[in-house]
């Protein structure tokens, strides 16, 4: 049975969170050991506080290196809100205009009486 122990890459000799490894077999029938990065929570929506559906979790650093399309959403607010959130806002406006024309309409009737 081969040796399936390996040392743990780069100085830091504890498992903590930003020091993490994962054992693994190469072709050769060699153990060593991979780095694991740390996972994000990734954008969260800034009304709800959701993770935005569509867009990678990385680190900060990482977003500029991507292309436009995968840092945002193809719609008003996208990458910074989440489509039902935008939902909300469009309908409060449509029935806050609407509202107002109601108002509007109620005076004038009140007026020619």
């Amino acid at each position: 049975m081969g040796d399936n122990r390996v040392t743990r890459p780069g100085r830091h000799s504890y498992n903590t969170r930003s020091a993490r490894m994962r054992t693994i077999l190469t072709p050769g029938g060699r153990h060593v050991a991979h780095k694991i990065k740390k996972t994000t929570k990734g954008p969260r929506c800034s009304d709800c506080k959701c993770s935005l559906p569509g867009i990678k979790h990385l680190k900060r650093s990482a977003y500029q290196n991507l292309k436009k399309r995968q840092r945002t959403v193809s719609r008003a607010y996208g990458g910074s809100t989440c489509a039902g959130c935008v939902r909300m806002r469009i309908v409060r406006a449509f029935l806050l205009e609407e509202q107002k024309a109601v108002k509007k309409l109620l005076a004038d009737r009140a007026s020619k009486k």
